[in-house]
C-alpha cells in the first residue's frame, strides 16, 4: 500500500544544498536517527523510461516503511541513495535488502550502527 504523503519526489531545478546540510541527525524529540547508504550502478545511464521505473520501484519500497523513513535522497549523478531512519532493531538491514530484492544492481555501501 502506498502512502502518497508520506513521501515525495523533489526534482530540483538549480544545485541543491550539501548532503550533510539536508539529512537529519535528529528525530523530532531528539533522539538519534540512523542511515545508510547505497550505490545503484549504472543508474543515470539507464534509458529515461528504465530509470524513472527504478525510481519508482525505490519509492514504493520506502513507501511500504512508513514513518521509519524520515528522509531519503537520490543523487542520480553519482548513482546514489541515502536514507536516514527512525531506529528500529535491524532496519539498516532489512530496508537495504528490500530495496536490492527489488532493484539487484543496489548495493548496500555503508552504515553505521549506533551502539548503546
Amino acid at each position: 500500500m502506498r502512502n502518497s504523503s508520506s513521501l515525495c519526489r523533489a526534482l530540483p531545478l538549480q544545485p541543491a544544498e550539501p548532503l550533510w546540510q539536508r539529512a537529519p541527525a535528529r528525530d523530532t524529540d531528539g533522539s538519534p536517527l540512523s542511515d545508510f547508504m547505497m550505490i545503484i550502478q549504472g543508474l543515470r545511464d539507464q534509458p529515461p523510461a528504465r530509470r524513472a521505473r527504478t525510481v519508482d520501484v525505490i519509492q514504493s519500497v520506502l513507501a511500504n516503511y512508513g514513518p521509519l523513513v524520515v528522509f531519503a535522497d537520490l543523487n542520480l549523478r553519482l548513482n546514489v541513495l541515502w536514507v536516514t531512519v527512525r531506529p528500529r532493531p535491524g532496519i539498516c538491514a532489512e530496508l537495504p535488502a528490500a530495496i536490492f530484492s527489488r532493484v539487484p544492481e543496489a548495493r548496500l555501501v555503508a552504515y553505521q550502527p549506533r551502539k548503546r
